[in-house]
């Protein structure tokens, strides 16, 4: 069985490059510029697709394990669980800006920012308390049962940009990733 820890970090690793690529195509925004809006609108809905319907379900079940384990950390698992439903929502905004503005809606430079912003900084947020404070509890009080009720949460899906069948959707994403991976080992 790999490691469900190795797992869990890794797919927060790809999600953080994912909120970076966003954030850079924002500020070409931010600055009066034309950023790539599929690309962005590539990045939410790859978030919302994977992480949202395969990621975060996972996690609920190991909340529900660690506060099984740990009660005092149920006020933080709860909040965790609601940040999960928030970035839904902060992205189901963002989508619908990046969807607009994409098709040449005049929408107020201010919303689509502020809806931006909303959706980054939970989920960076979201992801550093995870990381700092959640997954040393988990895999210091998980077990192999608990991570197989885990992983049996949600269906086996491959994921369908970091898979190794991207979607025909994310290839241009996948693409960029790519590109940028390369960029980062020549520098």
């Amino acid at each position: 069985m790999p490691d469900p820890i190795a797992e869990w970090h890794a797919e927060h690793r790809k999600f953080a490059q994912l909120l970076s690529l966003l954030e850079r195509e924002l500020d070409v925004f931010h600055l009066g510029e034309h950023p790539n809006y599929e690309l962005m609108n590539d990045i939410v809905s790859y978030l919302h697709q994977f992480a949202d319907q395969v990621h975060h379900p996972r996690e609920d079940v190991a909340f529900a394990r660690l506060v099984g384990r740990d009660p005092d950390i149920e006020l933080l698992i709860n909040r965790l669980k609601q940040e999960h439903r928030v970035i839904t929502i902060a992205g189901d905004e963002l989508l619908k800006y990046l969807d607009e503005a994409s098709s040449d809606v005049l929408i107020p430079r201010a919303e689509l920012e502020a809806a931006a912003a909303t959706f980054l900084v939970y989920y960076r947020n979201h992801l550093n308390v995870e990381e700092r404070k959640i997954m040393p509890l988990a895999a210091r009080h998980l077990s192999k049962e608990d991570w197989a009720a885990v992983s049996a949460a949600v269906a086996n899906r491959p994921d369908p940009l970091f898979g190794e069948n991207v979607d025909v959707r994310f290839e241009e994403l996948r693409r960029q990733i790519d590109r940028e991976a390369a960029v980062s080992l020549r520098g």
